[in-house]
């Protein structure tokens, strides 16, 4: 379902950035970027253009946020064995279910 879905909103923002780009493909602006101005430049370069910047900037984000949780998950999970490895107590009864060989229920 959820690709169906996927699908929809690509061929959506397909078909409104074709719509846009058609009822737009004449109009000229001028576009100021703090250090340069540039004349004369097809409106839909530009929504394109902050289209493809956005996504960049959102890729970016969301990569630094993702290295930031991985980073506290891996911080917890060496506290924690830290800790059990600590006690004194140590429960028996655990078992391992990555090992090689450990029945299956």
């Amino acid at each position: 379902m959820s690709r169906l879905g996927g699908a929809f909103g690509i061929g959506l923002v397909l078909v409104v950035s074709m719509a846009f780009a058609a009822l737009n493909g004449g109009q000229r602006i001028t576009l100021r970027l703090g250090f340069t101005t540039l004349y004369r430049v097809p409106l839909t370069a530009v929504a394109f253009g902050a289209l493809i910047l956005g996504m960049v900037v959102m890729l970016l984000a969301g990569i630094h946020s993702d290295l930031r949780v991985r980073r506290i998950l891996r911080e917890r999970l060496a506290d924690e064995d830290r800790e059990e490895r600590a006690r004194i107590f140590v429960d028996h009864t655990q078992t391992n279910l990555f090992e090689e060989g450990a029945e299956e229920s």
